[in-house]
C-alpha cells in the first residue's frame, strides 16, 4: 500500500468514519457514474474514497472552479474543466481520448448540478458508449456514511433503457441534502 492509499484510508476510514462495498474490479478504462450529488463535499469524499481503495479517477467540473489557486489544485486532482457556454462536443472529444489511452478512468455527476434535477445530463452514457467503455455505478449515502460500487452498466443501443436501471440504483442512496436528489420519474 502506498503512502497516499494509507494516508486517503486513514482519512476516510479512521477521521471521517467512512465505509465502502466495493465489488467492481478495477478496471483499466471505465465511466464511473456518481450519485447523489448534492454538495461541494462530494468532491473530497468521492477523491478519499477513490484513493482509500487504491485506485485514481479524473473527474470534471464546471469550468467556473478553475481559478487561482484553486484551479490548479483540481488539475492535479485529476479535474477537467468543463466550458458550458461553448458548444462544444466534449462527449465526443473525451470518447476518442478514452479510446486512445491505456487507462482512462472518470467520473462523472449525471444530475450536472448539486440542486434536485431530474432531468440527469446523458454525456456520461453517450462517452462510455462512443469509447465502448462500462459505466460503473457508485453510490454515495451519506446517512450510512458509506460509497458502494457493485455494479456496472454496458451501454445497450437503447439510451432510455440504460438511464432508467442507472436511475432505480439509486433511488435509495441519500445524499448530504437528500431534498436536492430525484431520480425523477421513471
Amino acid at each position: 500500500m502506498s503512502f497516499k492509499q494509507k494516508l486517503f484510508a486513514f482519512l476516510y476510514y479512521k477521521v471521517l468514519g467512512w465505509k465502502t462495498d466495493v465489488s467492481v474490479p478495477n478496471l483499466d478504462k471505465c465511466i464511473i457514474c456518481s450519485a447523489p450529488h448534492t454538495s461541494n463535499w462530494d468532491l473530497f469524499i468521492g477523491k478519499l474514497f477513490i484513493g482509500a481503495i487504491g485506485r485514481e479517477s479524473g473527474f470534471l467540473m464546471k469550468s467556473d472552479w478553475f481559478f487561482w489557486p484553486l484551479g490548479p489544485i483540481f488539475r492535479w486532482m485529476g479535474g477537467i474543466p468543463v466550458y458550458r457556454s461553448k458548444h462544444t462536443s466534449m462527449t465526443t472529444q473525451i470518447s476518442e481520448a478514452a479510446k486512445q489511452s491505456e487507462r482512462f478512468v472518470l467520473c462523472i455527476t449525471p444530475e450536472g448540478t448539486r440542486s434536485a434535477n431530474p432531468n440527469w445530463k446523458k454525456g456520461f452514457w453517450y462517452i462510455a458508449k462512443g469509447a465502448n467503455l462500462p459505466i460503473v455505478l457508485t453510490g454515495v449515502d451519506y446517512e450510512k456514511k458509506i460509497i458502494t460500487m457493485n455494479k456496472i452498466v454496458q451501454p445497450s443501443d437503447n439510451i432510455e433503457d440504460d438511464i432508467r436501471q442507472i436511475k432505480l440504483y439509486y433511488k435509495d442512496f441519500k445524499g448530504k441534502h437528500p431534498e436536492k436528489f430525484t431520480i425523477g420519474e421513471i
